[in-house]
């Protein structure tokens, strides 16, 4: 039986989601579309063929006609939404970040472990060609012991929607750390094999927002609105098992940059880079240095539709996502610890406790 699946949010990341699901069309339906802008809902609708726009997120939430929801809304509303969600009996997939912070994420992880509804975070590089090439050489070995890392993504003009919630931090929780930094840090962990951070040491600016420099394509700019978050991070994260991982990146900065997102793994029988839609795996023969370049397929399916399918499996087989509600959690309590060592000027130590 296809799974039936709710959308709320109908703006730029809830259209991409329902062009996704729309392909899977063996596997599941878009039964049901809200949005706090009905129009844009119902041009959705139409758009997809969904047969209904409801009118609020709890009526999808509450609808009989609806067994999976999307949640592609500000952060801010992330944890009330996505507990409604479980409570209510539906699977959830939630746009990162997890939570505006970690306080929002520790409360959907606890009420996902009080449930068994699939609860996934939607960070689409986890299936992009190369680094799932990449993973699978880490898989078999052949890196041996990843003990550093660096990874990034250095966007030289790139400032969304200033103004808008995108640029509050009481609604988005922060600027390039969360937005983008979230994704990096979480592609970053999955490949040096999930250890577990213990501590940060952080830096954020803002040189370029509030001067309303910077600004880039994506959303609409309200120049009435407010811009209280950062337009660069950098931190040095430290692992349980002595890894460590270094982060860095940015909406604005004067830099010789191609606005390409990157991972840099060193272990200690090789190494692997990532680079967009290319890569690297790097070792030593013959005592020279070797490498083997890695591209994505010319016929690769999208990304997006592998996270899609991922999701349905995983409900179809009752099975943990492999990007989880801890996963999810992990990555806001690393961020939370970021945005505090820059506050403080500390070193900051996670805090697990549940």
């Amino acid at each position: 039986m296809a799974i039936r699946i709710g959308i709320i949010g109908a703006g730029n990341i809830g259209s991409v989601h329902a062009a996704q699901f729309s392909q899977l069309g063996e596997l599941c339906q878009i039964t049901a579309i809200t949005d706090v802008f009905l129009p844009l809902a119902e041009q959705r609708a139409k758009e997809y063929g969904i047969a209904e726009v409801l009118a609020s997120p709890e009526a999808l939430i509450q609808s009989d006609k609806v067994d999976a929801v999307v949640i592609g809304v500000p952060n801010q509303y992330h944890a009330e939404l996505a507990i409604q969600a479980i409570e209510a009996g539906k699977h959830v997939l939630l746009e990162k970040p997890m939570g505006i912070n970690a306080d929002a994420a520790r409360q959907i992880l606890k009420a996902s472990r009080s449930s068994d509804r699939v609860v996934m975070i939607a960070h689409q590089m986890r299936w992009e060609s190369v680094p799932m090439q990449i993973k699978e050489q880490i898989d078999r070995g052949e890196l041996g012991h990843i003990y550093t890392a660096k990874t990034g993504w250095y966007r030289r003009k790139g400032i969304p929607g200033w103004g808008t919630w995108f640029t509050r931090s009481d609604q988005s929780g922060g600027g390039p750390l969360i937005d983008i930094g979230v994704h990096m840090l979480d592609l970053a962990l999955y490949l040096m094999g999930n250890p577990k951070p213990v501590s940060v040491y952080g830096a954020t600016y803002a040189e370029f927002g509030p001067k309303r420099k910077g600004i880039g394509t994506w959303g609409k700019p309200n120049w009435d609105g407010i811009y209280d978050v950062e337009d660069l991070a950098t931190a040095l994260i430290k692992m349980d098992n002595g890894s460590t991982l270094s982060l860095e990146v940015s909406w604005a900065v004067h830099m010789d940059t191609d606005n390409t997102p990157f991972v840099h793994l060193m272990g200690t029988e090789g190494g692997a880079s990532y680079r967009g839609a290319q890569g690297k795996l790097l070792t030593e023969k013959f005592n020279k240095p070797m490498e083997v370049p890695l591209i994505k397929p010319e016929n690769d399916e999208n990304e997006r539709l592998r996270l899609s399918r991922h999701f349905l499996s995983c409900i179809q087989e009752g099975k943990q996502p492999i990007t989880s509600a801890l996963s999810g959690f992990t990555n806001n309590l690393v961020l939370d610890a970021i945005y505090e060592s820059s506050r403080t000027g500390n070193e900051v130590k996670l805090d697990w406790n549940l």
